[in-house]
């Protein structure tokens, strides 16, 4: 059950790609007389200059489920005020149940019609709210490329959460409830899968991210073996403090138990292999790319889901934006901070920071106007939420690494603002995990994960001429 490949087509290329191994059994599904269904289309990622495309391929076995079936695959496009039907731009030649068409060449500000094919069948949108929402892309057949801010780009940063390193089902919420996802009998763990994944994404050219933050639950339980083994694979691709920077989440809390008595002693019985790896608990991490200031925050409590920040930390915080209230910063931490986001998401208020908590960080805040964007995990979906207080702040979630989307956001810093984008990481056996845990939550996680368009892709005009 293959899928896409890592290269990247340009516009007007018909030129295919994406590894393909057939799913099903040869001849349990082609062998059949039944109509092929191209369904779930998403237009994920929409930039200045490009769009990407994801739809899945399926037809019904003699019993009437449907299993993923290898095609072909093709992209019609065209600008939307031409009077011409949109041309083929992208072709897949290899077959694959999972496409993932990328179009480059675009102009910036102007809208596309599109169309997505395979062996005849036109791809339909997801049965999801989101995608069969009036208006949205894939409901019209449109989209609008989004138009950079002025002045030269400057870094991308990759945002990113959630890997849950360690994991062995997904989607469970309490005990087995509800139904949860294995990875195949001889795969690799799905969390290593979707890390490997997004560390081969972000150091492609067609990516290019600078550096990356990761807000939380980098492990399952924070084992000693989990906390070495996601260090070490962070490692590999670039070094902590300089090219990748993490705070803890929830999952990462110290824990009670024999298997954790080798790791620092922490409060109340706990100890604390994360802190082996990473850094101590409750601590405030600060550093500074080309004058871009980043505050990483610890919002985990010693046992529970909720977040907390504990004063000694605060105290730093405050006194980091005092010093130099109007320098550019960019903040993570893995709770979401506001009441919109306690009132929307599925584990309600207690899920997010706490609210006294949230109110004094918001206050700070709006005395350092160089805040600008608060990035947080914890929720596994792309959201971005208001703010309580006046601060100008964007509070943005970011889906998870290791289900679906499967993926991370780009921000690209550019002297009259910022473009967030987010992407499905591509490798076959990522895209393969992916389309398997949209069946999460009984079919609903892309309900909930996935996220308006404009939460996956939007630009925020701002001065940032100081930074290099």
């Amino acid at each position: 059950m293959s899928c896409c490949g890592p290269s990247r087509r340009t516009f007007l290329s018909a030129v295919g790609w994406a590894a393909s191994t057939a799913l099903a059994a040869p001849g349990s599904v082609r062998a059949q007389p039944n109509p092929l269904l191209a369904t779930d289309l998403e237009v994920v990622t929409v930039t200045d200059r490009s769009v990407i495309l994801t739809w899945t391929t399926v037809a019904p076995d003699p019993n009437g489920r449907l299993l993923p079936v290898d095609t072909d695959a093709q992209v019609r496009l065209g600008p939307a005020d031409s009077p011409l039907a949109p041309g083929a731009v992208y072709a897949e030649d290899e077959r694959t149940p999972f496409h993932y068409a990328e179009i480059d060449g675009l102009e910036p500000g102007r809208t596309y019609r599109f169309e997505a094919w395979s062996n005849g069948a036109r791809a339909a949108p997801a049965l999801s709210l989101t995608t069969l929402t009036p208006g949205s892309p894939e409901s019209t057949g449109e989209f609008t490329t989004l138009t950079p801010p002025p002045g030269r780009q400057l870094r991308t940063i990759a945002l990113a959460n959630d890997v849950h390193y360690g994991e062995q089902v997904s989607g469970l919420i309490v005990d087995s409830l509800p139904p949860g996802f294995q990875q195949e009998p001889g795969l690799p763990p799905y969390p290593e899968v979707m890390l490997a994944a997004l560390l081969d994404d972000l150091r492609r050219p067609d990516r290019g991210a600078d550096a990356l933050l990761i807000a939380g639950d980098l492990t399952a339980e924070a084992r000693p073996e989990e906390s070495r083994a996601v260090r070490a694979h962070l490692d590999s691709w670039g070094k902590q403090g300089r090219d990748y920077f993490a705070v803890r989440g929830n999952h990462d809390r110290p824990h009670i138990g024999s298997e954790y008595q080798g790791c620092l002693p922490a409060p109340a019985d706990h100890y604390d292999c994360w802190a082996e790896q990473f850094d101590p608990r409750q601590q405030l991490i600060a550093h500074e790319v080309g004058g871009l200031r980043l505050l990483g925050l610890d919002t985990s409590e010693l046992d529970g889901s909720g977040g907390s920040i504990e004063r000694p930390q605060f105290d730093r915080l405050g006194e980091l934006l005092h010093t130099d209230p109007d320098r550019p910063t960019l903040v993570f931490g893995h709770h979401p901070v506001t009441a919109e986001s306690g009132l929307t998401n599925t584990a309600g208020p207690g899920f997010v920071l706490n609210r006294s908590d949230s109110l004094e960080l918001q206050t700070l805040y709006e005395r350092a106007p160089g805040v600008f964007l608060q990035h947080s995990g914890h929720t596994h979906r792309n959201r971005r939420t208001r703010p309580d207080t006046g601060c100008a702040v964007e509070f943005l979630e970011v889906a998870a690494v290791k289900e679906y989307p499967g993926g991370y956001s780009l921000l690209r810093l550019y002297e009259g603002g910022y473009m967030i984008n987010f992407y499905k990481t591509r490798t076959a056996a990522a895209c393969r995990w992916s389309a398997t845990t949209r069946g999460e939550y009984f079919g609903l996680l892309p309900d909930y994960t996935l996220g308006t368009f404009a939460d996956r892709n939007h630009v925020v005009l701002r001065d940032f001429s100081g930074l290099s």
